[in-house]
């Protein structure tokens, strides 16, 4: 099996590791999976619309999102994808969480030579 790779961003994300052993990411060979994302600022946790960078979503091909409630503006946000309207999320103030797949071979071999250093 391949060596889990897991990522946490500074700040907020550091704090979560420590409180809830949550990380952010895991890399499994050339897919990585990002972790139901609500939004939040990554240095104070507060929440807003972010841009969580990469190379876009031509490498996701899996997204999941969950709804604080579930309305029509809810299923017109993507194309394909599960979309679940829940009672509550993982803190008060989210309205949506998302987590998605993907596959990125060129990330892939960059950590495999990383982790040959």
């Amino acid at each position: 099996m391949s060596q889990l790779t897991y990522y946490n961003y500074p700040d907020i994300g550091k704090v979560q590791l420590e409180k809830f052993w949550y990380s952010q990411a895991v890399r499994v060979g050339d897919r990585i999976e990002c972790a139901g994302q609500g939004g939040w600022d990554p240095k104070t946790g507060e929440f807003y619309k972010e841009n969580a960078g990469g190379k876009g979503w031509e490498q996701v091909y899996r997204v999941n999102s969950y709804h604080v409630p579930i309305n029509n503006e809810a299923l017109e946000a993507m194309p394909i994808w599960t979309c679940v309207g829940v009672t509550r999320l993982g803190e008060d103030d989210m309205h949506v969480e998302i987590e998605v797949v993907a596959r990125d071979p060129e990330g892939a071999k960059a950590a495999g030579s990383e982790e040959k250093r």
